[in-house]
């Protein structure tokens, strides 16, 4: 059986569609997922989510269903981008389900590089900055205050505690 690359010139989609998919393949820069119509796309792992993703696998498995958004449609080249984070609300849709001066779970994600602070996930779209604490790994569930939220900003300051 052979196979037949398809031509994105051949193709309904359009730049900005929401599309059905199927997760393929996963590297570590990104998905591999097929639409419905049979056409093939990345989802680079910077259009995954806000979050500091290490691995794509963090988000995906092969063979999951996916709704994602057509980010680019390279007609020369005969390539398609998707993006899914867009899919996953705006800052303002997210913080409505945080208030300032409670308690939560978040996931450590990447520390500033002057250790001024660690980035906490608090929703797949959404990101805090805590002060530095040592010994908070990449991928620790965490407990963190939320000390500020600046809507103007789009910033939520975080301080992690032990339990």
């Amino acid at each position: 059986m052979s196979y037949k690359r398809y031509n994105v010139l051949e193709t309904s989609l359009e730049k900005g569609m929401i599309v059905n998919g199927k997760v393929k393949t996963i590297k570590p820069y990104g998905v591999f997922i097929e639409t419905e119509n049979g056409v093939s796309g990345l989802l680079y792992i910077e259009d995954i989510c806000i979050s500091r993703i290490k691995s794509p696998f963090e988000r995906f498995n092969v063979g999951d269903e996916v709704k994602v958004k057509v980010k680019d449609i390279d007609k020369e080249n005969n390539r398609v981008s998707f993006t899914y984070k867009e899919l996953l609300g705006t800052w303002e849709d997210n913080i409505k389900d945080f208030k300032q001066g409670t308690v939560v779970k978040g996931i450590a994600r990447d520390t500033e590089k002057s250790k001024n602070g660690i980035f906490v996930e608090l929703k797949p779209n959404l990101v805090g900055l805590a002060e530095y604490k040592e010994n908070v790994e990449y991928g620790q569930d965490v407990n963190v205050y939320i000390k500020k939220i600046i809507p103007e900003k789009k910033k939520v300051k975080l301080l992690i505690f032990d339990e």
